[in-house]
């Protein structure tokens, strides 16, 4: 199954206690997904959570215990639904505002139009939630109602068709939170988790490369001076200090300044024998300049 389907598996087992938020629900799917012809009201959607669903609340909502789903609901049942969702208030998708004026029925609403109309990729690949409307209204109405709960959305024209989308990992939590999905806004927040830990790692990781290939390289810089030193002058008419730190270095190059500076006697801070190795450096250009 699918990240997307989970989430919608999980929003349709969501019963609203209160009719006036499983009107509003009800609404989404007329708006999204149903055909009204002539007082009759057909359903699309194939997946099983979503007929499951529209069929929990025509029973819970109107009493209505059968539904054809090739021939729709008509007659008094039928208009019974298209009153209660102020259907003749809808313009361009946008329901009437008398459904969401409160937030639970907002929610409800979001959670409807997400289940018939939404998607959402896996957040083990990226982060990306939209829903298709079906008019330029239902999309402002639904980015006002996802403004309203702090999520900011964005909008586009694809294919002819308006789509509100959220690109970020927090919004798209919230989005789960406020619409009943707890379940996987956790499983989104533990998979961000993993993602940070794994980026922590892979930065420090390569910090810690780049840290060693400078030293690598400052070490083969130093060794080649040294081994200069030794062959103009020789090490042994160079002072006791710099002497005992070229020695070291030569010996052990794959050591950082700490490890080399406490091999001295006595052991100095990486400051003490950086310093003598520059002078070294120093004492290696002097004799190139003058070779020169």
């Amino acid at each position: 199954m699918s990240f997307s389907s989970k989430v919608k598996e999980e929003m349709a087992a969501v019963i609203a206690p209160s009719r006036h938020c499983c009107i509003a629900e009800m609404a989404a799917f007329i708006a999204v997904s149903a055909e009204v012809d002539g007082g009759r009201i057909v359903f699309g959607g194939d997946p099983d959570h979503f007929k499951k669903k529209v069929f929990t609340l025509l029973r819970k909502t109107y009493n209505i215990e059968r539904y054809d789903e090739s021939r729709g609901l008509s007659g008094a049942e039928a208009a019974e639904v298209l009153e209660s969702v102020h259907y003749p208030e809808m313009k361009g998708g946008a329901v009437s505002e008398l459904l969401l004026k409160m937030s639970c029925c907002k929610r409800a609403y979001l959670r409807g139009f997400f289940i018939a109309g939404g998607s959402m990729s896996d957040p083990a690949k990226g982060y990306h939630l939209e829903m298709v409307c079906n008019g330029e209204e239902q999309a402002s109405q639904i980015k006002a109602l996802l403004e309203g709960f702090d999520i900011k959305a964005g909008s586009m024209l694809r294919k002819g068709h308006h789509v509100v989308y959220l690109k970020e990992s927090e919004a798209i939590a919230e989005f789960l939170s406020i619409t009943g999905a707890h379940l996987c806004m956790m499983d989104l927040e533990n998979l961000r988790i993993e993602k940070g830990l794994r980026s922590d790692v892979n930065r420090r990781v390569n910090c810690d490369t780049a840290n060693i290939n400078k030293s690598l390289a400052a070490s083969a810089r130093q060794v080649e001076d040294i081994r200069y030193v030794k062959e103009v002058m020789g090490l042994g008419r160079l002072p006791e200090k710099l002497r005992q730190a070229a020695e070291l270095r030569l010996e052990y190059p794959e050591l950082n300044l700490k490890e080399l500076g406490e091999m001295l006697d006595p052991p100095v801070g990486k400051s003490g024998i950086n310093h003598r190795l520059r002078k070294l450096q120093a004492l290696a250009e002097e004799f190139r300049k003058s070779e020169g």
